[in-house]
């Protein structure tokens, strides 16, 4: 009896799981506008029109315009740009470093596991937007330094995945052999047992990604991130604040847009995680 690929078998459950499959046209919908900013936007970011300024929602501009008459749906397709490239970057630090420390305390054990473990486990008590806010204000904002903040205080998860899953493979037959034919730890770890142990790491990254917008977001709102008249969906919120009474659609559709934009990404990350559960995929090829 033919049996079916473990990628086709990936990609059978992904598609019956609706959720995911909505979750992953947010985020390929949010990837285009990003990449294609400057086509999709009928605006330039920053063209100030002082004859429309604080105008309402209408066929010229369809979310309004800020206080500078500049028109918000340009501006947050412009910003979409920032909170994407913060999230993966954010997050492509933030696994790189993980991906390393939870290799090695994994693969070796003993006394480098315990200290790497103490080290993150003293990492978590730390509330991390707080930590956060506390490097931010002693460097200058800009988002490059934001990238590197957030994935420097956010690999600890990833790390403590990788670990598990090293703990796990490193005592399998096929690891056992290479160990026994002389192989070196460096070609045992990335060879073997490193390309067996991303399944967890992907969608950690995915729902990472999630965190990571919310947390530039954030920063932005608070004046302390991706500062003016760079387009971010914070500081379009910031405006939003400032003008609540005036201009409503300055908060709402910033707000709906980190919104559903956090909400793809969990949908999507959750919809992987299910879809590559090996317990489920037995039971597909019974």
């Amino acid at each position: 009896m033919k049996t079916d690929s473990l990628g086709s078998l990936f990609l059978k459950r992904f598609k019956q799981n609706r959720l995911a499959v909505a979750g992953a046209i947010i985020v390929l919908c949010l990837v285009v506008a990003a990449v294609f900013a400057p086509l999709v936007a009928p605006y330039k970011p920053n063209d100030i029109d002082r004859k429309h300024i604080l105008m309402p929602p209408d066929i010229h501009h369809p979310l309004g315009t800020d206080d500078l008459g500049r028109d918000v749906l340009s501006r947050m397709i412009w910003g979409a740009r920032i909170s994407l490239a913060v999230g993966f970057v954010a997050v492509g630090i933030a696994s790189v470093i993980g991906i390393i420390f939870g290799a090695i305390a994994g693969y070796y054990g003993g006394w480098t596991e315990r200290i790497i473990m103490r080290f993150i486990d003293i990492m978590l008590t730390i509330p991390t937007f707080f930590l956060i806010l506390a490097v931010i204000a002693f460097i200058e904002p800009s988002i490059w330094n934001i990238m590197i903040v957030i994935g420097l205080t956010g690999w600890m998860g990833v790390a403590r995945l990788v670990r598990a899953e090293f703990l796990s493979v490193k005592e399998r037959d096929y690891v056992v052999a290479a160990r026994a034919l002389g192989a070196s730890d460096f070609r045992i770890i990335f060879r073997h047992i490193m390309i067996n142990s991303m399944a967890p790491v992907l969608v950690s990254a995915v729902l990472g990604i999630a965190g990571a917008v919310l947390v530039e977001s954030a920063l932005s709102f608070l004046g302390i991130g991706v500062q003016p008249p760079t387009p971010s969906w914070g500081n379009i919120l910031t405006l939003g604040k400032d003008n609540i009474e005036i201009a409503w659609w300055l908060s709402v559709f910033p707000g709906l847009a980190i919104l559903i934009t956090v909400v793809g990404y969990n949908l999507l990350g959750e919809g992987i995680r299910d879809s590559i559960d090996p317990r489920l995929w037995e039971s597909e090829r019974k």
